[in-house]
């Protein structure tokens, strides 16, 4: 298929454009710092852009099958919409060139999976350290539920380094309200994949952890 990455040089990003790579695909990754890429394979291009800025990448959507959307940021304890904004963009880039499909990676403790990160985080990580970056999440998720396209929202548990694994468990009501569930982030990008061909959760948030 020919999938467009955003976040590509994200630690996620950077698993979901290897294992892409090695199923075949074709990838068109959207990066604000092209150095950062230490991939080199012809079935990969590399577009630099910004997601909030639509014209740096609209028309790069054309022709794609899918969009994997890894964006994330480190700004933890400010106010931002980089999630939300950069996703409003791409939904608008999607819909001019009929992308219809998108997977898209949040995270458990979004929305109405809101106490499934274990005690620790809903007590004190996300109101104490992650607040306004969860709340843009929530708002980034709202502009995806709210589209006419075939999303899939994934929420993992708290990313680790760690292998993939292909054991892992998924679903709508994966997660502890007493422990922190977690997750290698290359498992993650093997299961963002498997959905590219796979219509169990279309327009649907599952979970994944360990």
């Amino acid at each position: 298929m020919k999938l467009f990455i955003v976040g590509g040089t994200g630690k996620t990003g950077r698993k979901l454009i290897e294992q892409g790579l090695e199923r075949g695909h074709v990838i068109t990754a959207l990066v604000r710092n092209p150095g950062k890429v230490k991939i080199s394979n012809p079935n990969l291009k590399i577009i630099q852009g910004n997601v909030l800025a639509r014209e740096s990448f609209e028309s790069s959507l054309k022709g794609q099958d899918a969009v994997l959307s890894a964006l994330g940021h480190k700004r933890f304890i400010i106010p931002t919409n980089i999630l939300s904004k950069g996703t409003h963009n791409l939904l608008l880039a999607m819909n001019t060139h009929r992308v219809r499909r998108l997977i898209c990676i949040t995270s458990l403790g979004v929305n109405d999976s809101r106490f499934k990160l274990g005690l620790y985080y809903t007590l004190f990580t996300i109101p104490v350290i992650l607040y306004f970056y969860f709340l843009d999440k929530s708002r980034q998720e709202k502009l995806i539920m709210n589209s006419d396209l075939d999303w899939t929202i994934v929420r993992p548990g708290q990313l680790t380094n760690g292998k993939k694994r292909t054991n892992y468990r998924h679903g709508l009501s994966v997660g502890s309200y007493i422990l922190t569930k977690m997750i290698s982030r290359a498992s993650v990008a093997h299961f963002m994949l498997n959905q590219l061909d796979d219509e169990t959760y279309i327009r649907k948030t599952p979970g994944i952890i360990n």
